[in-house]
């Protein structure tokens, strides 16, 4: 373990994580509950068919086994995919088609590339062994999101239609906003501390400082976050393209495909931001990285010791999830 990094700092993080998690799920079961009450008095809650259940339970088990072969992913995040796959699967296999290009892509990208991150980030594992908590704070908003839209308009594939589907729009928007956010800033910061070849710049202050600082952006970053929403989006929409039958009655779909760019590239901007002002960044001499400790052999870089990666990542995606969709209903050609 790096000096000076404490067992009440490890415990201090550990209990920043976990009142994050249970205050937005607390919020989040509110709603649904409330929801759920209200839809079972109106009527609006429909049968589910066993082959929907089955591919379910099933998809999601298969991608989770081979994900653990691949050390994507600790037995404790397993669990925790195996829950968001199921409840994404379920509601909206285009839901299931985007959580699928985020999954995929991030694993390969978190695999490629090991030796240049060696070399930049004093945490790096290989293969990525995401755990419960990196899961939820990735896939919690989509999940409550995918359990709110059943509530609202029943498990399957509508289009996004504002006009006749306002409130189930908005949820795929969200959910789909959600996605594209944790695949920009995955994309961010897996590709461009392996492609750039200028060193990043601190978003709040544009000044140049280490690879691997907090806040840091490339262009090579914003790039990539802004592939890596349009990957997730046009995963969403050639979905719609096969799934759902009545398109042409519907306003246009390829509008997804742009918004899940715009989604990535907003959510690595919020992350980089938060990162920079919530995260401490100090270059540790003593082994030549950017660690996010204060030791006596640390220079701070920037930031302060508030929130660490996962809440970060939490936090823009909720941020996305709740803003975007309201600018996507002012543009959305009708």
């Amino acid at each position: 373990m790096a000096p000076g990094f404490s067992e009440f700092q490890i415990y201090f993080k550990m209990v920043t994580d976990m009142i994050v998690l249970c205050t937005t799920l607390a919020v989040s079961l509110f709603f649904w509950v409330t929801s759920l009450i209200i839809s079972t008095y109106s009527g609006t809650l429909q049968p589910v068919s066993p082959w929907r259940w089955l591919f379910s339970i099933l998809v999601p088990l298969v991608l989770i086994v081979r994900a653990l072969k691949r050390r994507s992913l600790d037995h404790t995040g397993a669990l925790g995919a195996l829950l968001v796959g199921f409840v994404l699967t379920m509601a909206n296999f285009s839901f299931f088609s985007s959580l699928l290009a985020f999954f995929f892509t991030s694993s390969k990208l978190t695999h490629w590339g090991g030796s240049a991150k060696k070399k930049i980030d004093a945490e790096y594992k290989e293969g990525g062994q995401r755990n419960w908590i990196q899961v939820f704070c990735n896939g919690g908003v989509p999940t409550e999101l995918a359990l709110l839209y059943m509530i609202e308009a029943g498990p399957g594939e509508i289009p996004v239609d504002f006009s006749q589907n306002y409130s189930a729009s908005w949820m795929c928007l969200s959910l789909l906003g959600a996605l594209a956010c944790s695949t920009g800033d995955t994309w961010a910061s897996e590709v461009g501390p392996v492609l750039s070849r200028t060193p990043p710049r601190l978003i709040t202050t544009w000044e140049e400082v280490p690879a691997g600082t907090n806040g840091g952006v490339t262009p090579v970053g914003l790039v990539a976050s802004f592939l890596g929403g349009l990957v997730v989006g046009g995963a969403y929409y050639l979905s719609q393209l096969i799934l759902v039958s009545d398109l042409q009655m519907a306003d246009a779909q390829w509008p997804v495909v742009v918004y899940g760019g715009v989604a990535g590239l907003l959510g690595s901007l919020l992350d980089s931001f938060l990162g920079a002002n919530m995260q401490y960044s100090g270059f540790d001499s003593s082994i030549g990285k950017v660690v996010g400790y204060e030791s006596s052999t640390t220079r701070r870089i920037s930031g302060k010791p508030i929130l660490d990666n996962n809440a970060v990542n939490l936090f823009s995606s909720v941020l996305v999830a709740m803003t975007l969709p309201g600018l996507a209903w002012g543009f959305w050609p009708r």
